[in-house]
Parts: C-alpha cells; structure tokens; sequence
C-alpha cells in the first residue's frame, strides 16, 4: 500500500483525500483482474449480503471513477450534465427533481454560508471515508478470492 507523503491534522479535508486516492491506487495494484469482482457480493454486517446491493466490480469501476474526479477535479456543470442526460431519459419525475433542486440552490443561497460550508464539509468528509473503507473491503475481498495474503 503507497504510503502518505503529506501530513495534514487527522480531520483534514486533504488528509481524508490523500488516504482515498492512495486507498484506491493500492486496490487498483491488488486487483489485476477486475472481471473476477462480477457477480460478487460485498457481506454486509453479520456476513450477510444485502438483496439488491451493487457487485464488487460496480464498486471497483465507481470508486476509480471518483478518485479521477477528487484527484483532477470535477468536469464543469453543462458537461455533467449533459453526460447525466445522456445516460438518463428524461421524464416528468426527472423534470419534477430538477425543479425541486433549483427551489433548494434558491433557499440555500439565502442561509448562511458559514452553516452551508460545514454542512458540505463534514458530508464529503463521512463520503470520502466511507468510499474509503469500500475500497479496503473490494480490496481485501479480491485478496481473498484469489488466495493473496492480506
């Protein structure tokens, strides 16, 4: 696993991404072969698989494709968006989330930005450390299944 080179306090925004971005490229060291994590759950609490849950390789390709976006930064909104409506067909209940997504932007920009800034913090840093954690257990469940020693 790549060591960190930076130090930052424990709670830094940047330590939280540092450990994310060198959790991922370590899992993408371990797993050689990623079609092995088709059709695999991840257990749950207990050791039990939740019904519905995404695979291992869904959470494999999803975790890699934040790291891009926390490493070299997001695309810009129209392209995100228009990536977003390409994928999805648009529909009344997607016109409907929009619409309550503006009314939101509109009442947000009247709280404090102070109160905003701490709420978007300390939600992408529980984010940052849970995808984290998901990248150790793709990890360690691909180690296992191919008999490496963790």
């Amino acid at each position: 696993m790549q060591v960190l080179t930076k130090r930052y306090p424990k709670n830094c925004l940047l330590t939280v991404m540092d450990r994310y971005s060198a959790v991922v490229r370590n899992m993408e060291q371990v797993v050689m072969i990623p079609s092995l994590l088709r059709d695999v759950q991840l257990s749950g609490h207990g050791g039990s698989v939740q019904e519905g849950a995404p695979d291992l390789y869904t959470y494999f390709t999803m975790l890699k494709t934040i790291c891009v976006e926390v490493e070299h930064g997001l695309l810009p909104r129209e392209e995100w968006q228009a990536k977003v409506a390409g994928t999805e067909a648009r529909d009344p209940e997607n016109e409907a989330a929009e619409a309550e997504e503006a009314e939101e932007e509109r009442l947000s920009g009247e709280l404090d930005l102070e109160a905003q800034f701490h709420l978007h913090f300390s939600r992408l840093h529980h984010i940052l450390t849970h995808l984290t954690r998901k990248a150790q257990e793709v990890t360690r469940k691909y180690q296992e299944m191919t008999g490496q020693v963790p």
